[in-house]
């Protein structure tokens, strides 16, 4: 019995896409900074957006979110029913760990920056901390994100990227 491979057409979409443009080398080598934990969480702090990485059905899911960085802790706006919530609900107080991560590379020079933090996320249940964050976050999806969760970072990382 004989196996082929299936291989890709040659018209496929792929082979439309016009060829990127090369990397622009300044000739100086670059290098990656370790950034302290001031440094990561003040950039992330300044980020617009980030991913939030949790377990869904014993696998990693992965979901970008916009953000707010709150006393220390990442502050994420979401719906009830979303995969997230849910989990974290079903744990309340104890928390589910999490990570998060955001960066700003130059997508040509390969420069920039990425931090990491990994920590316990918990549902937001102040009924006034929700109301302080409906008015700070916006939140992407046109449908209703009346729930928040906020991650305690335990551990935070980040590098920048230099020239």
């Amino acid at each position: 019995m004989s196996h082929t491979r299936h291989q890709p057409s040659r018209t496929s979409a792929r082979a439309a896409e016009p060829a990127l443009p090369p990397v622009p080398d300044s000739g100086a080598p670059r290098r990656a900074v370790e950034l302290t934990v001031g440094q990561a969480l003040a950039l992330l702090g300044g980020a617009p957006l980030g991913r939030i990485v949790f377990t869904r059905r014993a696998l990693p899911a992965i979901r970008p979110v916009n953000h707010l960085l709150d006393g220390g802790r990442i502050v994420i706006r979401t719906h009830h029913e979303s995969d997230l919530f849910r989990q974290v609900r079903r744990h309340g107080d104890a928390g589910v760990v999490v990570a998060y991560q955001a960066d700003d590379i130059d997508p040509l020079t390969h420069l920039g920056w990425s931090v990491v933090a990994t920590g316990y996320c918990r549902p937001v249940t102040e009924p006034e901390a929700l109301l302080r964050y409906r008015r700070l976050i916006r939140p992407w999806p046109d449908r209703p994100v009346e729930a928040a969760v906020r991650i305690s970072p335990d551990l935070v990382s980040g590098v920048r990227l230099t020239g």
